[in-house]
């Protein structure tokens, strides 16, 4: 219990490391800059931000939200980006861990690594779309090789290879399928009926979920966006959040759903 509690803290920590990159993707990336360099600085006044500036959650609580220099606000999206991705990453490890032998099984820790990263490709996508309702294409394909990655990944540690041709092929169907889906509602209507960008998460939460999983988190995505998409009225809504949020919840309870969903159809 209490090394499991450590490794989910080492794991929080890192999750949160990785969300202060996760906004320098987000900020930059729709904009075409390189987000390798320059190195971090303040997006107002363009002045480099020193080690300290950029300590996740902390150096923004003490620097009261504003650039040590300018004293510009800083978005509070920074902070809640690397909660949010800290707090994914350790409830994906508690949920992975009991599949490991040991806890720090290479297999294993690459596999984790592989789902995570997808997860946390999948939060930068959500908040782009938030702010530009369009999500850039190298993120997106970056979620979908490291789900397919990662299903490679869980086929190396249970020795059963053909776990990475059925995501393949789970992939391909769910985006080949609503692909189709959009291209004959948008016949029919003479509207587009559906993003490209939804299109390539759907074969991305395929190779993470299967099949029925993944039709299972679509309509838990589609739930969720009901009430949003009431209250925006004419005003239009991202969905690749709900998509994405769709997946989390289903890949972190999927027993308790499916026996929900068993239990609805047969009784």
């Amino acid at each position: 219990m209490a090394e499991t509690l450590i490794w989910t803290l080492g794991v929080f920590l890192l999750g949160l490391i990785v969300g202060s990159f996760l906004n320098v993707v987000i900020h930059r990336t729709p904009r075409g800059e390189n987000i390798a360099w320059p190195g971090s600085h303040c997006p107002k006044c363009g002045e480099s931000l020193r080690w300290h500036h950029n300590v996740p959650l902390l150096s923004w609580l003490a620097l009261g939200g504003r650039c040590a220099f300018c004293r510009e606000p800083i978005s509070k999206r920074y902070p809640l980006v690397e909660l949010l991705n800290g707090l994914i990453w350790a409830a994906l490890y508690l949920k992975l861990t009991p599949q490991f032998h040991h806890p720090i099984e290479t297999a294993g820790i690459l596999y984790f690594l592989l789902i995570a990263a997808t997860f946390s490709a999948l939060l930068a996508l959500s908040m782009i779309d938030f702010e530009y309702l369009a999500v850039p294409d190298s993120v997106n394909f970056f979620a979908l090789a490291t789900a397919l990655l990662a299903a490679a990944a869980h086929a190396w540690q249970t020795g059963e290879w053909a776990l990475a041709l059925q995501a393949l092929k789970d992939a391909a169907l769910a985006a080949g399928g609503l692909w189709l889906l959009a291209w004959f509602i948008g016949k029919a209507t003479g509207k587009e009926a559906m993003g490209g960008a939804d299109v390539i998460v759907a074969g991305t939460m395929a190779a993470l979920l299967g099949l029925p999983g993944f039709f299972v988190a679509l309509f838990i995505s589609a739930i969720l966006a009901i009430l949003p998409s009431l209250l925006a009225r004419d005003t239009m809504v991202p969905f690749v959040p709900f998509l994405a949020m769709g997946t989390l919840i289903l890949y972190l309870l999927d027993q308790p759903i499916f026996h929900l969903v068993e239990h609805l159809i047969y009784g």
